[in-house]
């Protein structure tokens, strides 16, 4: 994408000058404007990022693109296609270098072409001759003909024109190669011609020589070889095409600026379209090709004239003439020099085969890939062509979380812009007919559907973080740990990876298309619609507050907000998009296991960590029989505190075992029925070992709950436990096969599941149920950890009597939110508050007094 302004420019220093002040600019101004209208630091940083790298990148695609061009157009040009051109619109030293490299990538095609019909011709040219002198020594040879004078002269012809070919192209070499330098003298121009006339009689041709020089001193500047030479090859030609008993006409005369030639015949004549063809190297006629020349007495003829810095082309004949009329025009002088490539003239070069070039059809617009340098293989631009209607859908996904999300809790609204940038994001990947794809897809969907059904924020958080986990690992149809975590990588990357297919994409815009269509539709309806609905919602109340209801307020400082927003989640979207159309290389392949020569190299650090765990097992068998006496003798613990000293420890140890069989299975060799008897025997039992383990965790954090309370958190870390304990199944699941290819993408799809379950179980409900029912057995509650549970949790406290139900249920308010906030949490909890007013102050006083009593 080039830009007309900076176009203009002439020096590349002044444009990076310029690139670097607009981005500054344009990243102070939005900083400035996002303080301004108070939009949160978090937000306002990426977008400020994102939007001057945007700039930057529409404004610096113009100044590198002829550079790109140019690699490509050369990688090309090595593999021996000339046919690339590089777009040179701008004025500074890179668009001076393009439009040298297009003239050289001319010359290339030119030479390459020549060079190849140089090739063809001299083959064609030498087949002839050769064939019928090999005919003529083949019957003397076999005794078919005799070696008679008639049969010798005729090998003698074949040879004789061989001979003449190898002259005329070492003549054209020697010209072409700059070797043949002019010995310039003064030379009589009317003996010359009479004795180049007189050696063309010798020919033999049934035609009359008519020669005259005006005037008949007339003497010119010249080298006498090459111009007998010039004069030789006019005579040939003319004497060829002429008719038996024609007239071959060669007239000299002075001129104003030198003198002038012209040799004319009876013949045929040259049409006035191959007028120029004739002088190219076996550019004959099909009149002349019967004629026994070699196609290159026209072209040394115009080579010796431009060696003499003169012209030669063909002319009109003088009535009543039909005959061929060509016309040499030399100078007095001779100035020898190169000529400029033009279609009428055949340019001189440092090589034996310049000619002109021919028309090349212009070639499509290579990749941009501007940070190939940065992503390498893993990630290259493989020229995904610019997509207008996915950057105006991502835009559209914006435009609605700008209109929504801001001002409004987690509800219907925020759902609806979810379920819209997913469906955006699906419907340009690559892989949405995947099985995998569509399985996170819908899993997605489930975990987005949490902002309306659950108000607890940490858990639909979480859910949504999941969702994008699952969305990028879709997106890339990963299969392998390591491939979740680049894929999770490669979203935020998108954003730079991207702008090149960003800027086809705004180019095809202001192409004349369907998309610059579509755009200025856009443009109207909308500007319709507002002009419009402000003249109605002005003179319709009821109009305006419908209207009211639909638009969102567009004070100063919301707008700005709004506006960010719409930037940030569009460039989210985008980047997803970009991701979903044009994948990174997730799965590059670690390469074949290489297992240890010898079996106890990996058999022994297993069975020892077997040990470990069963000596930990002892331990504990130790606890449960021994009972709390003993664990308090010998350690000084009660159970509540050895239990919660230890959990956390196990879940570790759980995972780590996790790493320790992935190594041994890797390591361990499985040619013998013994080699794998032993991986399965230790590493099965390692992995039983783990389940005891696994429960024992949830064990402590089942005693620990009980002693302690409830909490999210550690709600959370038995869902983690309880998960680790799937993957070891998996895992043993896994080992009586020897393969475990599903089992990454198994353990990422049962973790999202446990976690839709958690949510479905209403976490907050049952948290604070487990609270009351601890508070009936004990009498002791954390009221002001209840207080700060969820609308979700409101039914159950709501249980409570009527004499402490406020001690739970204080901070929570009656809401007043519309239908995009529409939460089914909030919803069932809005009438029993409203049912339970509290009063702040008594609450929390007579909440002291029963916390304390």
């Amino acid at each position: 994408m080039s830009s007309p302004l900076l176009d203009q420019v002439t020096s590349v220093k002044l444009k990076l000058g310029l690139l670097v002040a607009v981005s500054v600019t344009v990243a102070s101004v939005v900083a400035a404007i996002g303080a301004g209208g108070g939009v949160p630091f978090w937000l306002s940083v990426p977008v400020t990022v994102a939007l001057a790298l945007g700039v930057t990148q529409l404004l610096a695609v113009g100044m590198t693109s002829p550079l790109r061009e140019m690699t490509a157009a050369a990688r090309r040009m090595a593999r021996g296609d000339y046919s690339g051109r590089v777009t040179a619109t701008s004025s500074d030293e890179v668009g001076e270098l393009a439009r040298a490299f297009n003239r050289m990538a001319e010359e290339l095609a030119a030479v390459d072409r020549r060079r190849r019909e140089l090739v063809a011709n001299v083959s064609h040219e030498l087949r002839t001759p050769v064939a019928a002198l090999c005919a003529v020594l083949e019957n003397l040879v076999d005794g078919v003909a005799e070696p008679d004078p008639v049969a010798l002269r005729t090998a003698l012809d074949q040879a004789e024109r061989l001979a003449t070919l190898a002259s005329d192209l070492l003549d054209l070499a020697r010209v072409d190669a700059g070797e043949a330098q002019l010995s310039t003298t003064q030379v009589p121009v009317l003996a010359l011609l009479e004795r180049a006339v007189a050696e063309a009689r010798v020919a033999g041709r049934e035609v009359r020589y008519d020669v005259r020089a005006t005037p008949p001193a007339l003497t010119a500047t010249a080298d006498p070889a090459r111009l007998h030479q010039l004069v030789a090859n006019l005579l040939d030609n003319a004497s060829r095409h002429s008719p038996a008993g024609g007239v071959v006409r060669v007239a000299a005369q002075d001129t104003a600026t030198g003198w002038r030639l012209e040799v004319t015949d009876d013949g045929p004549g040259v049409p006035a379209s191959d007028r120029d063809r004739v002088f190219e190297r076996f550019g004959t006629l099909a009149e002349a090709e019967g004629g026994g020349g070699t196609g290159l007495g026209l072209a040394i003829a115009r080579w010796v004239t431009d060696l003499h810095g003169g012209t030669i082309h063909f002319v009109e004949p003088e009535a009543p003439s039909t005959g061929a009329r060509v016309r040499v025009d030399l100078p007095h002088e001779p100035r020898q020099h190169t000529h400029v490539p033009s279609s009428t003239q055949e340019p001189v070069m440092t090589s034996p085969d310049r000619s002109p070039a021919l028309p090349v059809p212009p070639v499509a617009r290579v990749p941009e890939p501007a940070v190939d340098t940065l992503f390498g293989r893993f990630w290259p631009d493989t020229g995904v062509p610019g997509n207008v209607r996915a950057v105006l859908s991502c835009l559209g996904v914006g435009l609605l979380a700008g209109m929504v999300l801001p001002f409004r809790d987690f509800g219907l609204g925020t759902f609806a812009v979810l379920l819209a940038g997913g469906g955006v994001i699906l419907g340009y990947s690559v892989y949405r007919r995947s099985p995998f794809t569509l399985a996170c897809a819908a899993l997605c969907v489930l975990l987005a559907a949490t902002v309306v059904v659950r108000d607890a924020d940490w858990i639909v958080v979480l859910c949504l973080l999941a969702g994008g986990a699952l969305c990028v690992t879709g997106l890339v149809s990963g299969r392998t740990l390591p491939a979740f975590v680049l894929a999770g990588i490669a979203w935020p990357l998108a954003g730079l990876r991207g702008l090149p297919w960003l800027g086809r994409s705004v180019r095809g815009v202001t192409g004349q298309g369907n998309s610059a269509a579509a755009l200025r539709t856009v443009v109207w309806s909308l500007l319709g619609v507002v002009v419009f609905g402000l003249l109605f919602a002005s003179a319709d109340a009821v109009f305006a507050e419908w209207a009211g209801a639909v638009v969102p307020d567009l004070q100063l400082d919301s707008f700005v907000l709004r506006a960010f927003v719409t930037v940030a989640v569009g460039g989210v979207v985008l980047a997803a998009t970009y991701l979903a159309l044009n994948p990174p290389r997730v799965e590059p392949g670690a390469g074949p296991a290489r297992p240890v020569a010898h079996r106890y190299e990996w058999l022994a650090p297993v069975l020892l960590v077997d040990g470990v765990f069963l000596v930990f097992l002892g331990a504990q068998a130790t606890v449960i029989f021994g009972g709390h006496d003993y664990l308090e003798r010998t350690t000084g613990l009660t159970y509540a505190e050895y239990v919660h000293q230890g959990f956390g420890q196990l879940t570790v140890a759980t995972a780590l075992t996790l790493l320790v069989v992935w190594a041994a299975a890797r390591k361990a060799p499985r040619e013998t029925a013994a080699d794998r008897a032993w991986l399965r025997g230790s590493l099965g039992l390692l992995c039983v070992l783990t389940l005891v383990v696994v429960a024992s965790a949830l064990y402590r954090m089942h005693v620990y709950q009980e002693a302690y309370g409830f909490t999210r958190l550690r709600v959370l870390v038995d869902v983690f436990e309880g998960w680790l304990g799937l993957l070891v199944l998996g895992v043993m699941a896994a080992g009586v096969t020897l393969r475990a290819a599903w089992l990454p993408r198994a353990a990422l799809l049962s973790g999202t599941g446990l976690l839709l379950l958690l949510a479905a179980l209403n976490p907050d409900a049952w948290i604070a149920q487990r609270n009351l029912d601890r508070y009936d057995e004990t009498g002791k509650v954390d009221w002001s950890y209840l207080q700060g549970l969820s609308a979700d949790a409101v039914p159950v406290l709501a249980t409570l009597p009527d004499e402490v139900v406020e001690c739970a249920l204080t901070g929570h308010r009656p809401g007043n939110d519309d239908w995009l906030e529409w939460n089914l949490g909030r919803q069932r909890a809005e009438p029993l508050l409203r049912e339970h007013p509290t009063d702040r102050e008594y609450s929390d006083a007579f909440c002291a007094r029963e916390a304390a009593g």
